[in-house]
């Protein structure tokens, strides 16, 4: 009876064992087991990214004709005017000394005149005598002429000295400067009693405001060189304004600069995008935006996560569960890669299952 006690206890230990050893086992495959992915339908992009700017296509810079004073500002920032439209008035401000020297100008014209007038007759009677060429004669007409022209001018001086307006010609000088084109008033550099140097042949004259058309708008900005290789003109660009989280803006690519430029000690290319009109966004000259060039894109096709690829040798691996806890290395043909997914051409179908690869631990 005894014997029978001990045989019983043995074997129960043994069966406990081997439970312990099997669900052990059991668990640690359990345990063990890497998560799995799918392959899925979807759509890859592949896309390179710019850094710029929103800013107008045509900015005009508004300078005025007369030097003097600004005297009135008709318009505000931000407002859209009509080309013709006033946008300020500039009242002439010279010193004593320079009205005094141009009314002095037209006394001395004047005076020119008055003589050469008495001397007309006289050269008059001379020609219709024969007692002068005409040569002679046409040099006196010209040298009235001048004479003429220069009283002329410097009363047109001393008029637009004291009232700032004066038609020379076809064209009109005024001291209100009017708005160039159709468009809005981006800043304004001046401020009433500011002074105001005109725009000349020698002078760049005082910038008064700017403005612009912001019906077509452009990105200015700038791309890494590793890119510019797969991008032309004409390719389809999705821009997103920092300022407009929610808001998708699209363009084309007009422009990829020839020569590239040092930013941040690395090398990159300048390029323009231009947007035909954002209908369902405000934009404003100066907004920071980033743009993304889409260089080529394919929808429904079959796609995994590319980190669980293995590339060796110019060719694609993954790893494919063949029974509960065993996997094995599968060939396959990749495509287009957004750096995130890629594209599957062959070795696996809509549904298949792929191993993640094991996370590596960090001692």
């Amino acid at each position: 009876m005894k014997k029978k006690i001990i045989i019983s206890s043995f074997a129960i230990i043994i069966l406990a064992g081997a439970a312990i050893l099997f669900f052990g086992n059991s668990n640690s495959s359990k345990d063990e087991q890497l998560p799995r992915v799918k392959v899925k339908t979807g759509t890859i992009v592949d896309k390179a990214l710019a850094v710029g700017t929103i800013e107008p296509e045509i900015e005009i810079a508004v300078k005025s004709k007369v030097s003097g004073v600004v005297k009135h500002i008709f318009v505000d920032v931000g407002q859209f005017i009509k080309a013709g439209q006033p946008l300020l008035e500039v009242r002439p401000d010279p010193t004593p000394l320079e009205l005094a020297d141009a009314k002095r100008q037209v006394q001395l014209a004047q005076v020119d005149v008055d003589n050469l007038k008495k001397d007309r007759s006289r050269q008059e009677i001379l020609i219709k005598n024969k007692l002068i060429s005409d040569k002679e004669y046409e040099d006196f007409q010209r040298l009235f002429d001048g004479a003429e022209l220069r009283l002329k001018m410097a009363n047109e001086h001393v008029a637009l000295m004291e009232s700032g307006k004066v038609t020379i010609g076809d064209m009109e000088i005024e001291s209100i400067v009017k708005a160039p084109i159709d468009g809005f008033v981006l800043n304004r550099a001046i401020e009433v009693g500011d002074q105001v140097t005109p725009q000349t042949s020698y002078m760049e004259g005082t910038v008064l405001m700017k403005m612009a058309n912001m019906e077509r708008l452009l990105f200015k900005g700038t791309v890494d060189e590793i890119d510019v290789g797969k991008m032309k003109e004409g390719m389809e660009v999705e821009i997103k304004v920092g300022a407009l989280p929610m808001d998708t803006v699209r363009g084309f690519l007009r422009k990829i600069w020839l020569k590239a430029q040092k930013k941040d000690n690395a090398t990159v290319f300048p390029i323009e995008i231009l947007i035909p009109g954002a209908r369902n966004s405000t934009l404003r000259a100066g907004y920071s935006a980033n743009a993304n060039i889409i260089i080529q894109k394919k929808n429904n096709v079959l796609t995994i996560p590319e980190r669980v690829v293995t590339f060796r040798n110019d060719s694609s691996f993954v790893k494919v569960p063949t029974a509960p806890g065993k996997d094995e290395e599968k060939l396959i043909k990749t495509g287009l890669s957004d750096a995130i997914s890629i594209e599957v051409v062959s070795g696996l179908k809509e549904g298949d299952e792929v191993v993640e690869k094991p996370v590596k631990k960090i001692d």
